[in-house]
């Protein structure tokens, strides 16, 4: 099980944006530069939080902006946003398990709450932590390469 790169591409372009939007045009193709992936990957990503109010794309001049304060976002938002799992189930659970067996047909009924309460678990964690959090800390280490 992995979640998807987006939601750390995400979490990328919303701390880029933060650091440069008053220096540069923050473009797809200058934070695929910074994120080392192709600029569609990145308009793909945009365009979901873009839909998820995060950020705001201007037109004709260009760029895009963060539509919030940083600590308002959540990486929970930033989960959501770009849809890192599927139908909403961090665990993906195996097709048609033997319903002759014993263990087969009883699995559902031992397991799916505790891989609930595992997600419930993570989710509530990513509530806690902010992009605000990771511009702090990714500020220190510039400054810190600087000294």
């Amino acid at each position: 099980m992995q979640i998807s790169s987006r939601f750390t591409i995400a979490i990328h372009v919303l701390v880029a944006i933060d650091t440069f939007e008053k220096d540069y045009k923050i473009t797809s193709d200058f934070l695929a530069s910074s994120i080392n992936v192709n600029p569609v990957v990145i308009r793909r990503v945009m365009q979901q939080l873009k839909g998820a109010g995060l950020i705001e794309v201007k037109r004709g001049s260009g760029g895009m902006s963060i539509t919030r304060p940083l600590d308002q976002i959540t990486f929970l938002d930033i989960f959501n946003a770009v849809d890192c799992i599927e139908e909403g189930q961090l665990f993906h659970f195996h097709e048609n398990p033997n319903t002759a067996c014993p263990v087969g047909r009883n699995i559902h009924l031992g397991l799916d709450d505790k891989l609930d309460s595992i997600q419930h678990a993570m989710e509530e964690q990513m509530a806690k932590i902010t992009v605000e959090d990771v511009v702090k800390d990714t500020q220190f280490y510039i400054a810190k390469e600087g000294a």
